[in-house]
């Protein structure tokens, strides 16, 4: 699995669905004018611009473990603090922030539970945090009919369904084992469009995150069996996407 991918790779990946997700996520906090936020895990930046857009940039700060990315958020936003680190270790001094995002990171981390503690600590007292996470556990995130495919081919095929948080309640017990108690939790779902199949289709083929790995480990016989599979399950010509994510907001 690998995210020291092209920013583009990914946009065009998991952009698709990180946008709209990020549209409606940040609504769904609500952001105050005068806060301090920073977007932990922020990728190319698709919370990140929505932060920057109600804050200013003077205001917003992000970390990404990718150099790729960090680079593409710093292109793309001008002044912004962004720097290399993750969530296990926020280069951050303690209470920096008003609020804390993580938009599809948790999942990703080696130990949630001490990266939303990590969360909580660059969390001012009385601040807020966020965190929201694909529901690959009820099979209704946007890689469903992937790694449907993948494992009706190879049973053994491990998709996200197990990652952390990816079922509903998981994010909202982690948010418990840090010590809040003030959680409001949901489901988000996002509708993508595409054009035909093969729209679909060739992001997978960009080696982006666990379902680019899986598809870049088969060979040539493996991956147009796999494209099979997948046509088989969606129409050719136009069609939508839906996809939800479990999504947890705190007050520290």
């Amino acid at each position: 699995m690998s995210f020291e991918v092209a920013a583009e790779a990914y946009d065009r990946f998991m952009g698709r669905y990180s946008e709209p997700l990020a549209d409606k996520f940040v609504d769904l906090i609500g952001i105050s004018p005068d806060e301090r936020a920073l977007d932990v895990g922020c990728g190319p930046g698709a919370m990140t611009g929505r932060l920057v857009d109600r804050l200013g940039v003077s205001s917003v700060s992000a970390i990404d473990p990718s150099e790729p990315f960090l680079e593409a958020v710093a292109q793309r936003f001008p002044g912004l603090d962004a720097r290399l680190g993750s969530a296990d270790a926020i280069p951050f001094d303690t209470a920096s922030f008003d609020l804390a995002v993580a938009q599809l990171v948790v999942h990703f981390m080696p130990d949630p539970v001490a990266g939303i503690g990590e969360m909580v600590r660059v969390t001012r007292p009385g601040g807020r945090l966020a965190a929201c996470v694909w529901d690959h556990g009820g099979k209704q995130g946007p890689l469903a009919v992937f790694w449907s495919a993948a494992r009706e081919l190879d049973p053994a095929a491990l998709d996200e369904s197990e990652r952390p948080g990816t079922h509903a309640g998981q994010l909202e017990r982690y948010f418990r084992e840090v010590g809040l108690s003030d959680i409001e939790a949901s489901l988000v779902t996002v509708r993508v469009e595409f054009a035909d199949f093969d729209d679909w289709w060739t992001p997978f083929t960009l080696g982006v995150g666990p379902a680019g790995a899986h598809v870049a480990d088969l060979n040539a016989a493996g991956r147009e069996a796999l494209r099979s599979a997948c046509a088989r399950l969606l129409p050719d010509g136009p069609f939508s996407i839906d996809a939800s994510a479990w999504t947890v907001i705190a007050r520290t």
